[in-house]
Protein backbone atom coordinates (compact mmCIF):
# COMPACT_ATOMS: atom_id res chain seq x y z
CA UNK A 1 0.00 0.00 0.00
CA UNK A 2 1.57 3.26 -0.80
CA UNK A 3 0.26 6.79 -1.79
CA UNK A 4 2.25 9.94 -3.10
CA UNK A 5 1.04 13.26 -2.38
CA UNK A 6 1.74 16.13 -5.25
CA UNK A 7 1.62 19.67 -4.29
CA UNK A 8 1.24 21.47 -7.57
CA UNK A 9 1.24 25.51 -8.52
CA UNK A 10 -1.06 26.50 -11.53
CA UNK A 11 -0.11 29.57 -12.86
CA UNK A 12 -2.86 30.80 -15.04
CA UNK A 13 -5.74 30.30 -12.66
CA UNK A 14 -7.43 33.42 -11.88
CA UNK A 15 -10.01 31.91 -10.02
CA UNK A 16 -11.46 28.69 -8.18
CA UNK A 17 -13.21 27.64 -10.98
CA UNK A 18 -10.48 28.16 -13.30
CA UNK A 19 -8.78 26.18 -10.69
CA UNK A 20 -11.37 23.36 -10.64
CA UNK A 21 -11.35 23.39 -14.57
CA UNK A 22 -7.92 21.92 -14.16
CA UNK A 23 -7.69 20.08 -11.50
CA UNK A 24 -10.81 18.30 -11.71
CA UNK A 25 -9.75 16.52 -15.13
CA UNK A 26 -6.26 15.25 -13.36
CA UNK A 27 -7.90 14.16 -10.30
CA UNK A 28 -10.54 11.81 -12.48
CA UNK A 29 -8.05 10.74 -15.22
CA UNK A 30 -5.87 9.01 -12.57
CA UNK A 31 -9.15 7.20 -10.69
CA UNK A 32 -10.43 5.86 -14.24
CA UNK A 33 -7.15 5.17 -15.78
CA UNK A 34 -4.98 3.80 -12.83
CA UNK A 35 -7.95 2.49 -10.59
CA UNK A 36 -6.74 4.34 -7.64
CA UNK A 37 -8.53 6.41 -5.09
CA UNK A 38 -7.44 10.24 -5.16
CA UNK A 39 -8.68 13.61 -4.19
CA UNK A 40 -7.79 17.53 -3.61
CA UNK A 41 -6.67 17.34 -0.33
CA UNK A 42 -5.01 20.84 0.10
CA UNK A 43 -4.93 24.51 -0.45
CA UNK A 44 -9.08 24.47 -1.18
CA UNK A 45 -9.45 28.28 -1.31
CA UNK A 46 -6.14 29.41 -2.97
CA UNK A 47 -6.59 30.04 -6.90
CA UNK A 48 -3.25 28.72 -7.81
CA UNK A 49 -2.24 26.06 -5.56
CA UNK A 50 -3.33 22.40 -4.64
CA UNK A 51 -2.24 19.47 -2.82
CA UNK A 52 -3.31 16.32 -4.57
CA UNK A 53 -3.39 12.98 -2.55
CA UNK A 54 -3.18 9.81 -4.40
CA UNK A 55 -3.87 6.13 -2.43
CA UNK A 56 -2.85 3.04 -3.97
CA UNK A 57 -3.00 -0.86 -2.83
CA UNK A 58 -1.40 -3.76 -4.72
CA UNK A 59 -0.93 -7.47 -4.52
CA UNK A 60 3.28 -6.41 -4.20
CA UNK A 61 5.06 -3.28 -3.84
CA UNK A 62 6.77 -3.64 -7.31
CA UNK A 63 3.39 -2.98 -8.99
CA UNK A 64 1.90 -0.30 -6.30
CA UNK A 65 5.71 1.42 -7.22
CA UNK A 66 4.69 0.74 -11.11
CA UNK A 67 1.38 2.26 -10.80
CA UNK A 68 2.77 5.74 -8.66
CA UNK A 69 5.46 6.16 -11.02
CA UNK A 70 2.90 6.08 -13.92
CA UNK A 71 0.67 8.44 -12.06
CA UNK A 72 3.73 10.33 -11.68
CA UNK A 73 4.37 10.66 -15.28
CA UNK A 74 0.86 11.59 -15.80
CA UNK A 75 0.44 14.18 -13.54
CA UNK A 76 4.18 15.98 -15.15
CA UNK A 77 1.98 15.50 -18.23
CA UNK A 78 -0.59 18.32 -17.92
CA UNK A 79 1.13 21.38 -18.73
CA UNK A 80 -0.93 23.32 -17.37
CA UNK A 81 0.32 22.26 -13.69
CA UNK A 82 3.71 22.86 -11.93
CA UNK A 83 4.63 20.01 -9.66
CA UNK A 84 5.83 21.67 -7.03
CA UNK A 85 6.96 18.47 -4.97
CA UNK A 86 5.62 14.82 -4.56
CA UNK A 87 5.94 12.50 -1.39
CA UNK A 88 5.58 8.98 -1.42
CA UNK A 89 4.28 7.37 1.40
CA UNK A 90 4.69 3.59 2.07
CA UNK A 91 2.90 1.02 4.54
CA UNK A 92 5.05 -1.73 4.61
CA UNK A 93 3.25 -4.59 6.34
CA UNK A 94 3.85 -8.32 7.64
CA UNK A 95 0.90 -9.92 7.32
CA UNK A 96 1.83 -12.74 9.26
CA UNK A 97 1.97 -10.19 11.88
CA UNK A 98 -0.98 -8.39 14.04
CA UNK A 99 1.23 -5.35 14.99
CA UNK A 100 0.91 -2.18 11.94
CA UNK A 101 3.93 -2.12 9.50
CA UNK A 102 6.61 0.14 9.12
CA UNK A 103 5.91 3.82 7.37
CA UNK A 104 8.34 6.03 5.04
CA UNK A 105 8.25 8.61 2.53
CA UNK A 106 10.66 9.29 -0.59
CA UNK A 107 10.27 12.85 -1.49
CA UNK A 108 11.15 14.47 -4.82
CA UNK A 109 10.27 18.06 -5.98
CA UNK A 110 12.29 21.26 -7.43
CA UNK A 111 12.30 22.57 -10.73
CA UNK A 112 13.27 19.33 -13.08
CA UNK A 113 10.90 17.38 -10.63
CA UNK A 114 14.47 14.86 -9.94
CA UNK A 115 14.67 13.79 -6.34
Amino acid sequence: MAAVEFDLHIPESRSLKAKRSVVKPIVEGMQRRYRVAAAEVGYHQQWQRTVVGVAAVGSTAGHVGEVLDEIERFVWSHPEVQVLSSVRMWLDRDLDEDQGGDHHADHHGGEDGQA
